[in-house]
Formats: C-alpha cells, structure tokens, sequence
C-alpha cells in the first residue's frame, strides 16, 4: 500500500533577538495540531496516511527538524496555526523543508487567513486560506496525487458543519514538555462582535457554530483516561457557546472529573446561572478580555458591548463560585497617555483580579485596525515577528517605543507585586504571579507561551534556505485580504 507521512508543525517565533522562542515546560499543547490531526483519514484513496506533530515552542533540541526531511517516503509538512508573528518563521521551516527534498508544503491558520500572500505562490509552497474542515482532504488528496496548489479555500472559507474530530490526546512523553498534562478543545467557532483590533471575525466568522455536543464529551472522556487533568475550551466567547448548558450538563452527569479554562465575554456578567454551572462543571479560570476602563475607548474600538462599570460584578460572580477571574487589558490605545494608563492600573489593581494579562495595542494584519492605520501611514514597524501585542510597532501620539514597551512591564510587575503584598492568594494563584513578575522583570511576557526560555538556533541559522526559496529575507507589510465568500 502507498504511504503518506504528515508533518504538522507548530511554528515558534523569533524574540526580539532573532533567537526561536522555546521553553523547557509550555502552557498549553496547541490545540490546532490535535484538532488536524484529528481530522486526518488514517487512508484515503488507496493510500495510508500516519501523522507527526510538533509544537516547536517546546522542543528544546533541533532533533525534530528530520521530520522536515525526505527520508524516500511522500511527505506532506503543514505549518499550522501561524499568526503573522510566527509568519517569517513559518517561511522558513517550509524552504527549510522544501531544500531538504520535501516535495509538499502548505502554511495555513490566521495570517494566511485575513493577508494577502500572493508573492510567494509560485515559490512551491501552498497556502490554506480556510478552515480545514473545508480543504484538508483536498489538500491530501492532492499530496497523494503529487501535487499541490498555490493556494486552498478561494471559494469560501468556513464550514457550515464542524462534524467535530476524534481528539487523540498527545503521548505521555509530549505532555511532559508542558506544565501540566493539559489538552485544548475547540468546541465552537465564531465571534457576533465587530472589535476593529481583533481578527477573530475574519478567521471564524460572525455566526456560532459548533461541533455536536457528544463528540466534545468523548473527547473529555479520552482526556481524562490519557492522564490529562486540565482542559482549555480555547474558543472565544464560550458564553455565547449555543450548547454551553447542555455541554456543562453532560460532564456533570457524566461524572467527568476535569479542570478546564475558557474564554467568555463582559456579557457573562448578566449570566450568573450559567457562571454557577461552569464552577459546577470544574471551571477554574474564566479570561475576559476587558481591555479599557474607558467607555468612549471601547466604542472607537467597536467594542460596545464592554461597560466598565460591570467589571467588578464578573470578579464577584467568579469568586463566589470558586473561578478565577482572568482580566485582559490593552495599554496604547490612541488616547492612552502615561496618566490613564496609571488610572487603569490603580483602578485595576482595587478590583484585584486573581490573574491578569497585558499586551500593547497592535494592529494586527488583516484586521480593521491595520488597514485603517496603514492608510494613516501610522505604522513603523515592518518586522512581522514583533506584531505580537508586546511591541510598539505604531507611532502613538502619547507614548514612544521604549516608553511604551517599558509600561507594559512595568504594569505586570507593579500589578503582581501589589496583588501578592494585599491578597491572600491560593498556592497555584501565588505562583503565577511569581512567575508573571520574574518574566516582566526579565523584559519577557510572562504569557509569552512557557517558562525556561532555551537559546538554540535563530534565524540567521535559516537564512540562506528562505533566501534561496523567496528570494529575500522578509516579506515586509502584507495587505488585508477580502473576507472570502462561504
């Protein structure tokens, strides 16, 4: 019988120093390599398929770049899940694997999403511009065939139905590069919100729609028979999750004994029963992506559905169901200037979140904001690898780079400094913050993806293969491209 190897990565970044952003113990295993991998036939015509992934923020030696190498057998490496900050990586993990006698090779998730890249269709890699319930089978196909087109998903990009995959669990040997034996989910997709920073509506959609409630909770169960003891629901707006209750019910009744993280937004506030059936389903962190205290800068950010004044009501319903409230703040917006940042923080720190998160303003290819800033000739910045929500890549009219960049760390360490001196705070609660206070004052965010930084290769290393395949070094600033039509 034929043979088909697949490859799916997981790219890392580059830091700021040009080296692969690794860690001996990661956050989270990616959920978008398990969700593929899952969708992956073990045969399809005539041909059998077996898959290799890697999440590449935690391999902390390069022994995994001879998965990216013909060993004789057809091979397809799809680079998954690649944000425009993991884009330049993305590039040369593929001529990397495309110098090494690969024949197939296909970039796929947000940046190729919402971004025009078009200037590399003819360089032998593919591009997938869809959701892969829409175009994964083609893409096999088409490897089995060999060969692949330029690019996937031009005749529409999402799925009606998310017939939901058999999640096989990572192996108990990848799971003990994480910080704990911990799977992420995507039991829906899609965002009703317009937030002109987010690119969210782009990549999934306005409408809600969602895998059968059954296929998530034998996913859990696997999970937790694999020797997984955290989930993350990393879908947005769990809340508006249609079949949230019936999901919570089912894991309640079924006796599935599991953590789990999720993301809801400010309208959870108005759901305090649902709030109680989180806790009672095992939620143990809700992040809320809050982002100002000022309601006029939540409207020009389209984000009306965020009323500051609700905010301590969320941190109350959470703490009285034993959930962790997880606040989510923007520093940089186009009014901010050095006092309301303060006023954020003070105000911030009397509400006392257990666990919050900042990141700077930044206008993300693809998205509302980006086009709008780069027809205001606003943006300086043309390195896709610092679009990351860590850097200034914008001219504020208030902040410079170096102040702004030094606020953002500035407000984790005073933030976490405060909260451990005038909380009591559980033992994993207090951990965090120390964990989130040694990175800010190492200049490194503390939710950049792991802990133990590693140094082993960067990008110079990869230069030669993506200047033989590309024929330069850097793509510099893409253009949006058109939401595709379904």
């Amino acid at each position: 019988m034929r043979r088909l190897e697949v490859v799916l990565i997981k790219p890392s970044k580059y830091d700021v120093n040009g080296y692969v952003e690794r860690f001996e113990h990661g956050f989270m295993p990616n959920a978008t390599l398990y969700h593929i991998a899952g969708l992956t036939p073990g045969k399809l015509d005539g041909t059998s398929i077996s898959v290799t992934t890697i999440d590449e923020y935690v391999w902390t030696s390069r022994d995994y770049l001879a998965s990216l190498r013909s060993a004789g057998v057809p091979k397809l490496v799809a680079i998954v899940g690649v944000q425009s900050h993991q884009f330049n990586r993305a590039l040369d993990l593929a001529a990397y694997a495309l110098r090494h006698e690969v024949r197939h090779c296909v970039i796929g998730g947000p940046h190729v999403m919402t971004c025009d890249t078009s200037e590399f269709h003819k360089s032998g890699v593919s591009f997938a511009a869809a959701e892969a319930e829409v175009i994964w089978n083609e893409i096999l196909a088409d490897a089995i065939r060999g060969e692949l087109k330029p690019i996937y998903g031009t005749s529409g990009r999402w799925s009606e139905n998310l017939p939901g995959p058999v999640i096989d669990p990572p192996p108990k040997e990848a799971l003990a590069r994480y910080w704990a034996p911990m799977l992420g989910l995507y039991p829906t997709r899609g965002c009703p919100y317009r937030c002109n920073y987010c690119s969210v509506i782009k990549i999934s959609g306005h409408s809600m729609r969602s895998e059968p409630v059954l296929q998530t909770v034998r996913n859990l169960r696997t999970a937790v028979a694999s020797g997984i003891n955290t989930v993350m629901f990393v879908s947005d707006n769990f809340n508006k999750y249609p079949q949230v209750e019936e999901l919570l019910t089912a894991i309640i009744e079924e006796g599935i004994c599991i953590r789990f993280f999720c993301q809801c937004d400010t309208k959870i506030v108005k759901q305090p029963e649902l709030v109680a059936l989180l806790a009672r389903a095992g939620c143990f962190e809700m992040f809320v992506g809050v982002e100002s205290f000022d309601r006029v800068t939540l409207k020009n950010a389209n984000k009306y559905h965020n009323y500051p004044d609700q905010y301590p009501e969320i941190i109350r319903l959470c703490g009285e169901h034993g959930i962790r409230a997880h606040f989510s703040n923007i520093i940089g917006f186009p009014h901010d200037d050095a006092g309301s940042v303060t006023a954020h923080l003070e105000y911030l720190i009397e509400l006392s979140p257990h666990v919050v998160s900042f990141y700077i303003l930044t206008p993300i290819p693809g998205t509302e904001q980006y086009d709008d800033f780069m027809q205001e000739d606003l943006i300086f910045e043309h390195n896709l690898d610092r679009f990351d929500g860590t850097c200034c890549t914008w001219r504020h009219p208030h902040f410079d780079k170096p102040a702004l960049e030094s606020t953002l760390y500035k407000c984790y360490k005073n933030y976490y400094k405060t909260l451990m001196d005038t909380v009591k705070l559980s033992e994993e609660t207090r951990r965090i913050a120390i964990m989130s206070r040694h990175a800010a004052q190492q200049r490194r965010h503390p939710m950049a993806g792991g802990i133990n930084p590693c140094y082993i290769d960067r990008s110079l290393d990869y230069q030669e293969f993506r200047h033989d395949l590309f024929g330069k070094m850097s793509p510099g600033l893409p253009m949006s491209c058109k939401i595709l039509p379904n």
